[in-house]
């Protein structure tokens, strides 16, 4: 049996998200104001707004020579979830 590597399996899930996304994008350019439209496009977003004393999201490292910033925000609608779920069947399918 073909083993993956996590890597690769990390970065095709990735890829899936991002088409996913890109299809979300696309399907707001064309439908009009419906509910169908706000069915595949309501976003659930997920940070580091919680962690953070000013709730901006980015984490601040400051050091004396330099200062570092950390920030994370991922956003999942369904058309993401799908592009997700397609790239997880070719993995799953396609060895």
């Amino acid at each position: 049996m073909n083993k993956r590597s996590i890597s690769i399996i990390i970065l095709i899930l990735f890829f899936g998200t991002l088409l996913g996304t890109l299809l979300g994008e696309l399907l707001a350019w064309i439908l009009p104001d419906s509910v169908v439209r706000e069915f595949f496009l309501r976003s659930i977003e997920f940070s580091f707004a919680g962690l953070t004393p000013d709730g901006s999201g980015v984490i601040s490292l400051d050091f004396i020579m330099f200062s570092l910033q950390f920030g994370l925000s991922l956003t999942f609608n369904f058309t993401s979830i799908i592009g997700l779920s397609v790239a997880y069947y070719f993995l799953r399918y396609f060895r």
